[in-house]
Formats: structure tokens, C-alpha cells, sequence
């Protein structure tokens, strides 16, 4: 079986999820985007109210942030893969319960080995804790680890802060623009 045939058996897996309620609120799910056959795999947190609209990750304010921090190191969204950690919309927006990351995990899990990427960004709290979880790792707060490059089983982890951060926060745009400017150092190593 090909590495599409296997993403589009998860991803109808994900269509038919009745695994926590979150499926009873959604629009769409948003499964994830970009190119199978990358290095690089970008983890948010959850859909948001457009992605719930559209069926895509990132597509509101933070994601044309991170459109535009990707063009500052030269990468554009069709050559990397972003997804979430979960898959739906949780209600007006709230943070993910445990019991749905849960419930969620195996979807993002199989995306990555599927991918098998060389560099994981996880961006913000949730996807840094989530992660950091999966690699055996300490678990720190996201602005003690942003832009450091965590080597775990021949995969380079950069957490980042979410973009959204930087929307209510614009000091943060700066930092990370340095986040990128790494994730940037760690592909040229790779290549």
C-alpha cells in the first residue's frame, strides 16, 4: 500500500470517528494538509472555526502568520505537512480535553509514521506536551524549550510558540521569526 493510500485509509477513519463527542459539533474534520514525502511536519493544537468551516489546518490569522514565517526561511505550506492534534473543532474554541487527545492520538500518530519526517514542530503548549510525551521527554513550558532543538530517535523536535501567540502578543513575532531561522539551520543539516 502507498504512503497516499495509507493516509487516505486514516483519513476516512478520522470521517467515521465517533470516538469522543467532539464529532456530534463539527462542521468538518480537518485531517491535515500538505506533502506526504516531506521532512518537515508541523503539530497545532485543534482546529479553529475557519478550519472547522474549511476542512483545513491554519487557514484564519494565525495561519497566514505562519505562511508568512515560512516564506522567511524560504519553505511554503505545499512542502511541509500540518496537522493537528485533534482532529475536530472543540466548542467555541476551548482547549482540548484530555479524553480527546486520547482519543485523537492514534490519528496524528499514524499520520507521523507514515510521514516519517526528519523534523517535528510542534507549535505551542498542547502540541509541545503532546510531543514531548511521545519522545520521552521532560516536559517544560513552552517558553522555557521555543526555538531549542530536542534530538529523540533520529527526529529533530523544535517547539515553537503557536503563531496565534504572536497575534495577541506581537513581541512574540520576533522570537518567532528566530524559532524559524533554526528550524531553517536544522534543514540544512538534514539535506
Amino acid at each position: 500500500m502507498s504512503k497516499y493510500q495509507m493516509m487516505k485509509q486514516i483519513e476516512d477513519s478520522v470521517k467515521n470517528c465517533k470516538k469522543c463527542d467532539l464529532y456530534k459539533t463539527r462542521k468538518k474534520i480537518v485531517f491535515g494538509e500538505g506533502l506526504i514525502n516531506t521532512d518537515v511536519f508541523f503539530i497545532g493544537e485543534a482546529p479553529g472555526k475557519k478550519e472547522d468551516q474549511q476542512g483545513k489546518p491554519f487557514v484564519g490569522r494565525a495561519g497566514k502568520l505562519l505562511d508568512e514565517l515560512l516564506d522567511s526561511i524560504g519553505l511554503k505550506r505545499g512542502e511541509i505537512f500540518i496537522s493537528n492534534i485533534i482532529k475536530c473543532r472543540p466548542p467555541k474554541n476551548r482547549n482540548p480535553l484530555r479524553s480527546e487527545i486520547k482519543a485523537c492520538k492514534y490519528y496524528l500518530e499514524k499520520q507521523i509514521e507514515i510521514i516519517k519526517p526528519k523534523i517535528i514542530i510542534p507549535l505551542g503548549n498542547f502540541a509541545s506536551s503532546f510531543v514531548f510525551d511521545k519522545y520521552d521527554l521532560k516536559k517544560s513550558k513552552i517558553s522555557n524549550i521555543s526555538g531549542k532543538v530536542f534530538r529523540q530517535k533520529n527526529i529533530d523536535l523544535i517547539p515553537i510558540y503557536h503563531p496565534a501567540a504572536a497575534i495577541y502578543d506581537p513581541n512574540k513575532k520576533s522570537v518567532l521569526l528566530n524559532d524559524f531561522k533554526v528550524i531553517k539551520k536544522q534543514l540544512k543539516k538534514i539535506k
